[in-house]
């Protein structure tokens, strides 16, 4: 049964949480959240390819280039909490589509700076826009879908993540070889300003809950609240499990380039084909993962215990990338650990635990509050990592089974921590 189109100047029902509008309007504000965070980790990354020619043009030391690789970090993660709480307040119209100018612009001008000092400052301001992505996107997700749907849109609008990874190995390095580093980032960022047209276009005036709006929604958050939210043992268990998680996720992203070429022995190109197919894997199970759930909880399974068996499963197929690092063919440990990257079924679920555990109205500072742990297994896992690979004497192995057991505490918080989702807050709201 359809519903007539929403006036898109129509704020939120009183009645409701969600904002009314037509099915194909909210998923295709779902897709443009892939694209921005398809775009964001497109602009992260892009220094990673780009280093070593900045390193030669200015000079810069390996400690200097650790700094220029890290300010990034900094303000993105430092950002997380405040950037919740906004979303949290404010109209994610406006809130997403100023962020994603702000990081756009930082990334353009990084092809103009003239300094060190500039590099970094551009680094940081990026990190201070990229914020919004999972923080903004959750939320925006919260707003149009009732819990029991929210896997899918969750998970898909994540995967333009790892959709970005991919793409990025694919064609920064040519975009570096044929304009050079000033002019590369120049495109990409200010190309990716097209995005807010269609942003503008597809939102509805008003993207925030209803209770945001009113007297309610305009007091501040206090402590006493901001305190009892972070006691709350179901959201401290998934706290633990995304820490845990996103270690093997960094330990990913960050070693496997230099373990194919340093323990594989391949060529830089194919180290990196290599390293991004399994992303590509991870990237395709996350809205699969969340379509899985959304689907069996429809049909009238168990809303918690079908999402914690599908991380469960997701999580054992992480294992793989043990035997993967013992193999002595490069081959079979690069098909070994695209199996691992099957837990990119888990990501969905996760965000949708999170969001369960959550009251609604502090749903982007309960995200910030899980990205910001997460970048801190992110800052720890390098560290940890080089350490063990030092102390092995260059061996990966140990490294790999260390990423794997975090992953298995990660799935025991999830099980015997988390408590059930406390239901749906949200009711259906008709859509075409």
């Amino acid at each position: 049964m359809s519903a007539p189109a929403v006036d898109p100047k129509a704020s939120p029902s009183p009645a409701t949480d969600l904002i009314p509008v037509t099915n194909a309007r909210r998923w295709t504000i779902v897709w443009l959240l892939f694209a921005a965070s398809l775009i964001n980790y497109f602009d992260r990354q892009t220094l990673s390819f780009a280093l070593p020619l900045l390193a030669k043009d200015f000079h810069l030391d390996p400690v200097q280039q650790g700094l220029l690789s890290s300010a990034f970090f900094w303000s993105y993660a430092l950002m997380q909490i405040p950037m919740g709480l906004c979303a949290d307040r404010f109209n994610l119209r406006w809130l997403y589509a100023g962020a994603f100018a702000l990081w756009s612009l930082a990334q353009g001008l990084t092809g103009f700076v003239g300094s060190f000092a500039m590099l970094i400052g551009c680094r940081i301001v990026l990190g201070i826009g990229e914020a919004i992505y999972l923080v903004g996107g959750t939320k925006v997700v919260s707003l149009f879908f009732p819990l029991s749907e929210r896997g899918l849109p969750c998970g898909l609008f994540d995967a333009g993540t790892r959709t970005g990874l991919v793409l990025e190995g694919l064609t920064i390095g040519l975009l570096l070889q044929f304009f050079g580093w000033r002019v590369t980032f120049a495109i990409v960022g200010f190309a990716a300003l097209v995005w807010l047209v269609p942003w503008f276009l597809a939102t509805p005036a008003q993207m925030r809950a209803p209770s945001a709006g009113g007297a309610q929604g305009k007091a501040r958050l206090t402590w006493r609240e901001f305190v009892s939210l972070l006691r709350s043992r179901d959201l401290l268990g998934v706290l633990l499990g995304f820490f845990c998680f996103d270690y093997f996720w960094y330990f990913l992203i960050t070693w496997l380039p230099s373990y194919f070429m340093n323990v594989r022995h391949v060529t830089i190109l194919e180290a990196g084909i290599r390293a991004s197919l399994p992303f590509l894997v991870f990237g395709v199970c996350q809205p699969l993962g969340g379509w899985i759930a959304d689907r069996l909880i429809r049909r009238g399974w168990d809303p918690t215990r079908t999402r914690k068996a599908i991380i469960s499963v997701a999580f054992l197929s992480g294992l793989l990338i043990i035997p993967a690092a013992y193999t002595t063919s490069k081959d079979v440990a690069l098909v070994l650990i695209m199996g691992g990257c099957l837990v990119g079924l888990s990501t969905a679920n996760q965000l949708v635990l999170l969001q369960g555990c959550t009251p609604p109205k502090e749903i982007g500072l309960a995200v910030g509050v899980y990205n910001l742990v997460g970048n801190v297994a992110g800052i720890i896992q390098p560290l940890v990592t080089g350490l063990v690979i030092k102390l092995s004497g260059g061996s990966y192995t140990l490294a790999f089974v260390l990423a794997a057991v975090m992953l298995a505490a990660s799935q025991l918080s999830y099980w015997f921590i988390v408590g059930d989702l406390k239901g749906d807050r949200t009711k259906d709201v008709p859509v075409a």
